[in-house]
């Protein structure tokens, strides 16, 4: 196939979010994702692929606090982390992206600015429920008792300057399009979800916040250094930085690799972050004015058995560590295999070894090493002629063809554990051609050597279909099969080929007698090896157990550690004491930095009988605006000091040392009250 003929796949995976190691549920995506690419590598399809970790943000910002170290030194080493996961699940993609990166910096500072000038951002302020761990917001009736939506950890109030993008302006043009296009977003249950719950809503899209000022971990906005880039707005971008996207040129001034992939094919994610992918990075796109992704798969999570993975519960599973027991492939076959297409998948350590014993120790391995084993015995390696055929020979033939198909049509549609269930279920056949056969019986009968050697013929020319197959989901142990079958035609194929280009070996092995017979007689196989050995399930799930309790101690250990401690030597004092404290509610008329001090805020304060200064140390956790309106408690009788040249009257109450968190009052707090 001539390079100008070969069709463009382009292919991203959410970047990892920066903040810790991903365990097993983290991984499914980029093993998923591969799998596809590869698949679209068969049909001879020039493809891209792209994925990396996504590096600001609030949260990143308080990991590196706690670890002592800067956010860049931390997403470095965690960002090395994930790359390393990738790379350990053979992932093959074309470009790993850091949104640190500088070439990503620079454009998502050109874009914000772009949004800016032609009126799409304004500058007000934001006040609602935030989730760290999301890096989200969400109103007063998206919040379920306190805890987020999605993730249903808690969330905190929260009131900032920031800049918003105006939703409202594009939402009926994204309607138009899903309606349109309804390959748009898959599965279908989720595109009903986002238009039902969030487009087609009383009070219509909210505009969306797109900078921040309560933390600095983030891209500066150029024109004012006070805020940084949201990191949704900074992380959806990567997909088109990733290719090279000027912001300064139309499409078609793009350079020609990014108007080569652009737009993406897919852009695979995770159900949980489906708004961000289908609504608001659809709108983004609309207002650079360049074509939308032809589709957004947001596929399901992996639970351990019915719960959500938890250190607490002692069932955090890592996909490395469970590739140091089954192999690289044993991983990637089973989270592609026991992952539905729309519902949520399963994972349990039982369930792992009984699937790869039963799917790749018996089925695939076994098949493959007694029929080369009988092919030394009997032929001296030598492949044989299949000069003496019989209808079952044929049987076997079909099945190849109709699975190939079968694959083809679950691979295009994204049902991966379908596909693989086609292929097993050839693999079957191919056992059981054995037992129906019972070359050991022709062996003992020099008459029907030819019926032998037939039989042999097609097991071997079976497994070499199975294995181009099997190669887009455990390309290791499918080298390995065609290697040991003396197929070097299909290894040149692989070796030839990098990522940049496609090869055809679907085209050149399925679809006519001829090709599955073009497997060359008369050449010789290698010695068998163990594709996959036995796991011992009672030993095995006793480490495993061992290793579920150490890491339910460490979660209790960790949870014990960051409980505050009971204060120690602390001076028992009496009621009258303690009432000689005098604390009033009161409100926060200005505040603005003090020249010269990098800790303190000056804080103009109502107490609704007298106005007063206050100064406070909080210039570090708070902006000024954070603070505006908002109501505190003021120590009232505090003898006036005098700090950094600026009097003082009170203090206003905070907890917390390393991560101070001012006691705020509710809007209809009376000022001047007494607090008691």
């Amino acid at each position: 196939m001539k390079e100008k003929e070969r069709n463009k796949f382009y292919l991203t995976t959410a970047i990892a979010y920066a903040s810790r190691k991903p365990h097993f549920g983290n991984t499914y995506e980029v093993i998923m994702s591969d799998a596809v690419v590869r698949y679209h590598r068969a049909k001879g399809e020039q493809t891209y692929f792209c994925t990396g970790t996504d590096e600001h943000g609030q949260k990143i910002e308080n990991c590196a606090k706690e670890a002592g170290i800067t956010p860049q030194q931390y997403v470095d080493g965690v960002s090395g982390q994930i790359r390393g996961v990738w790379d350990r699940m053979n992932s093959s993609y074309d470009y790993f992206i850091r949104t640190t990166d500088e070439k990503h910096v620079q454009a998502v500072q050109k874009i914000f600015k772009r949004f800016y000038d032609q009126g799409d951002i304004y500058k007000g302020y934001y006040e609602g429920w935030y989730c760290t761990p999301d890096e989200s917001f969400y109103t007063d009736s998206q919040v379920v008792d306190g805890k987020c939506p999605d993730c249903g950890r808690p969330v905190q109030k929260a009131r900032e300057e920031a800049y918003f993008f105006r939703m409202s302006k594009y939402v009926d043009r994204l309607l138009a399009h899903i309606d349109s296009h309804p390959e748009f977003i898959e599965p279908e249950s989720r595109k009903k979800e986002m238009v039902n719950n969030f487009l087609r809503v009383e009070g219509g899209l909210q505009d969306l916040c797109v900078s921040r000022t309560s933390f600095s971990w983030g891209i500066p906005v150029t024109f004012d250094d006070r805020h940084v880039v949201y990191v949704w707005l900074d992380a959806l971008t990567n997909y088109i930085t990733a290719l090279g996207y000027d912001p300064d040129k139309t499409y078609e001034e793009q350079s020609e690799h990014f108007r080569t992939y652009w737009p993406a094919d897919v852009h695979v994610i995770g159900k949980d972050i489906l708004r961000f992918h289908t609504i608001y990075w659809p709108i983004f796109l609309m207002a650079l004015d360049l074509p939308l992704p032809k589709k957004v798969f947001g596929h399901p999570w992996f639970n351990f058995g019915m719960d959500k993975m938890s250190k607490s519960r002692g069932n955090v599973i890592y996909a490395d560590a469970l590739a140091d027991v089954f192999t690289a492939d044993g991983v990637r076959y089973y989270a592609l295999a026991e992952m539905p297409y729309a519902a949520d998948g399963s994972i349990t350590y039982e369930s792992v070894i009984k699937r790869y014993n039963t799917d790749l120790v018996n089925n695939l391995g076994n098949l493959v090493k007694r029929t080369l084993d009988m092919d030394k015995k009997y032929f001296d390696r030598v492949i044989p002629a299949p000069s003496c055929k019989e209808e079952l020979d044929g049987e076997l033939v079909r099945l190849c063809g109709q699975t190939c198909e079968a694959v083809v049509r679950e691979m295009d549609s994204y049902h991966v554990a379908d596909a693989l269930t086609y292929i097993i279920a050839l693999l079957t056949r191919a056992n059981k051609y054995i037992d129906e056969t019972t070359p050991w019986t022709l062996a003992k009968d020099e008459e029907k050597r030819e019926r032998l050697g037939t039989v042999l013929y097609h097991l071997l020319a079976t497994i070499r279909c199975a294995a181009v197959l099997l190669h887009p989901f455990i390309p290791d142990t499918a080298r390995t099969i065609l290697t040991q079958i003396g197929d070097k035609a299909a290894l040149a194929e692989l070796e030839a080929t990098k990522n940049e280009h496609g090869y055809l070996l679907l085209e050149h092995y399925f679809g006519s007698d001829d090709k599955y017979y073009a497997y060359p007689a008369g050449g010789t196989v290698e010695e068998s090896t163990v594709l996959f050995a036995r796991i011992d399930e009672e030993k095995q799930l006793q480490k495993f157990e061992e290793e579920r309790q150490a890491q339910m101690k460490q979660a209790q250990a960790e949870e014990q550690k960051a409980q505050p401690q009971k204060p120690e030597g602390v001076a028992q004092i009496g009621i009258e004491k303690f009432m000689d404290v005098e604390l009033r509610t009161a409100q926060v008329l200005s505040c603005e930095k003090v020249p010269g001090a990098k800790k303190l805020l000056c804080l103009q304060l109502d107490l609704g009988y007298e106005k007063r200064q206050v100064l406070s140390g909080i210039a570090k956790f708070y902006q000024p605006a954070d603070l505006i309106g908002r109501k505190v408690i003021v120590v009232a009788n505090l003898k006036p000091a005098m700090l950094c040249g600026m009097e003082s009257n009170g203090m206003i109450l905070a907890s917390g040392e390393e991560q101070v968190r001012v006691v705020f009052l509710a809007d209809d707090t009376p000022l001047g009250e007494r607090v008691r």
